[in-house]
């Protein structure tokens, strides 16, 4: 019989290795907890082999429970202060993190930081908590990240590479609770965007908030224990959750430090950095909507008790307002962005399957932007949760055909009406030698990095803004809702490498017969972005400028990355 000790040395009750093959060395594991054998994936992150006199000793760390699972413990190839340090592999292994177990004393070192990641389930809020994920186990974090059984299977290809990496990222589904908030259940609708209206936006969040009890469960199952958590801006919930566990709770935050600033002050004066007019339509978001005024008050509460903020943005792009709103807050802020810019050196494979799995043949696609002259593309798309009415995709159609531009235009499947399938059928014919229409989801990191696409067409989220920014690509701003019309201020405004459509207030302002936008505007806007004018060469130097900042940040001993390696310190004496 091996005995199996915890990381502090101690034997553990109700665990024991059954069988330990000296030759192969693979131990056969049962694992139980509270007196029962539960029967779960294995999350092990590493075991090692004592060196004493019988070398008898296996040092375990455990995530999950499970039932007799076979790991393989790999001899060292180095030893580390006296140790010996040992991997182990198991059929069902989500991730590595190396234990150290000192040979003179039998003592181990204290165990990883953990922290737990709790995003919205919403793709532009999903997509840069996993690039912070993965970028903090890269810096020695081990992360559990929480999903539901719907949004786990959207980011099924970034979980594998996630496995083959060896990363200490720990994917815990949640059970979604459709029913107990009124949402249909047939439509699985565990994420905003699956949401067939915008009515059941209010459902969605209350869905989210009966996710703290079961939360709280999994994570009290945990060893080691989370010592903190980081929050989405809207996951207000979790606070009690953290409370609960006695664990600092930080909050992520997606939009730009200004609207930030301003939604906290509800005030446009210099306290937040620079002062211009806003008005309120534009300054709080989704705050403004019908029936949020509560939510909104409740995240404005929620924000007063957090140890910490850490932002998706660069201090290069928004010096202005970075000190402001950390004097804004009082708190420690880090600006750890663009995180989309994580896999900058990945293979190109990566930047497809970012999201969600794509709705267009990728080779075809990526092959037509190879027959293109460089920066000739016009990009179009407005996110996953703007839904454009059907006169307004026409009016976009439209505009896009007089443009004389070649594009590539996303049309999400929510908008595929049969009025708009009609009118595609006769525009997709016209349009086949300078276009490709995209029906669903669509790979948009990946196409905005080609060297063909040189404008745009964005609704101004954070997520897409970012992204734009990173790859030096000029912008034709339409904004609906939330931090758009702020971004677009930035873009245009103090960025200068953008051009407004013209759009004035939110969607929700709008009759429901009502065009925010007409296909002249379009026109316009498309042939002054892509032109050769000065004013159109400016916004590209500009552009590519700004793109430069953004990877310098990102790089070893650049401002993102600083502040990266700060937070990873905060987190390991949290």
């Amino acid at each position: 019989m091996v005995e199996l000790r915890s990381l502090a040395g101690k034997k553990k009750t109700g665990v024991e290795i059954s069988r330990m093959d000296s030759t192969t060395r693979v131990a056969s594991v049962e694992l139980h907890s509270h007196a029962a054998v539960r029967k779960t994936r294995v999350e092990l992150s590493s075991a090692i082999v004592g060196s004493g006199p019988k070398n008898n000793i296996v040092y375990l760390e455990v995530f999950a429970t499970t039932v007799c699972c076979s790991l393989e413990i790999i001899e060292p190839h180095v030893d580390i202060h006296g140790g010996r340090q040992f991997s182990v592999r198991g059929p069902e292994l989500l991730g590595k993190q190396t234990t150290i177990i000192n040979d003179a004393n039998n003592s181990t070192t204290t165990t990883p930081p953990h922290v737990v990641l709790v995003p919205l389930f919403a793709q532009g809020h999903i997509i840069p908590m996993l690039d912070m994920a993965r970028l903090l186990a890269q810096r020695g974090v081990l992360v559990t990240f929480i999903t539901t059984p719907v949004n786990a299977s959207r980011i099924k290809p970034i979980i594998a590479r996630v496995h083959e990496s060896k990363l200490p990222i720990n994917f815990i589904e949640i059970p979604f609770p459709c029913a107990e908030a009124g949402i249909p259940i047939p439509l699985g609708c565990e994420n905003f965007d699956l949401l067939p209206s915008p009515e059941l936006f209010l459902n969605f969040f209350d869905a989210i908030r009966l996710l703290s009890h079961p939360l709280e469960q999994r994570l009290r199952d945990l060893v080691p224990l989370p010592t903190c958590m980081i929050n989405d801006m809207w996951n207000l919930w979790t606070a009690n959750v953290a409370r609960s566990l006695s664990i600092r709770r930080l909050v992520f935050h997606g939009p730009f430090l200004y609207y930030r600033a301003l939604v906290l002050t509800d005030d446009h004066d210099d306290d937040v950095g620079q002062s211009f007019k806003v008005s309120k339509a534009h300054s709080s978001g989704w705050s403004n909507m019908p029936g949020f005024e509560k939510i909104r008050d409740e995240v404005l509460h929620a924000a007063e008790t957090v140890d910490g903020v850490v932002m998706n943005t660069l201090d290069d792009v928004e010096l202005m307002f970075v000190e402001a709103y950390k004097k804004v807050v009082g708190k420690d802020v880090w600006t750890v962005g663009p995180l989309c810019l994580y896999d900058k050196d990945d293979d190109f494979s990566a930047r497809i399957v970012r999201g969600n799995k794509t709705a267009v043949d990728q080779e075809k696609l990526f092959g037509w932007l190879d027959s293109m002259e460089e920066n000739s593309v016009l990009y179009v798309s407005f996110g996953t949760l703007t839904q454009m009415k059907v006169g307004e995709t026409l009016e976009i159609g439209s505009g896009l055909e007089a443009s004389g531009v070649p594009f590539i235009w996303v049309i999400k499947d929510v908008e595929k009406s049969p009025a708009v399938e009609e009118w595609l059928e006769g525009f997709e014919k016209r349009m086949s030698l300078r276009s490709i229409v995209i029906k669903g989801w669509a790979p948009q990191a990946a196409i905005l990095s080609h060297k063909s696409v040189g404008g745009f067409v964005s609704h101004c989220g954070w997520n897409s803004t970012l992204e734009a920014i990173s790859n030096g690509v000029p912008m034709i701003t339409w904004p609906q809702i939330a931090d758009q019309f702020l971004n677009e201020r930035l873009v245009v405004k103090f960025l200068r490498m953008g051009i407004a459509i013209g759009v004035k207030k939110p969607m929700f302002y709008f009759g429901e017969d009502e065009i925010s936008v007409s296909s002249s505007d379009v026109e316009r806007a498309v042939r002054g972005l892509m032109g050769d004018g000065q004013e159109a060469q400016e916004r590209r130097i500009r552009a590519t400028e700004i793109k430069g900042k953004a990877i310098k940040a990102m790089e070893e001993g650049g401002s993102s990355y600083e502040n990266i390696t700060m937070l990873v310190e905060y987190i390991k004496h949290a």
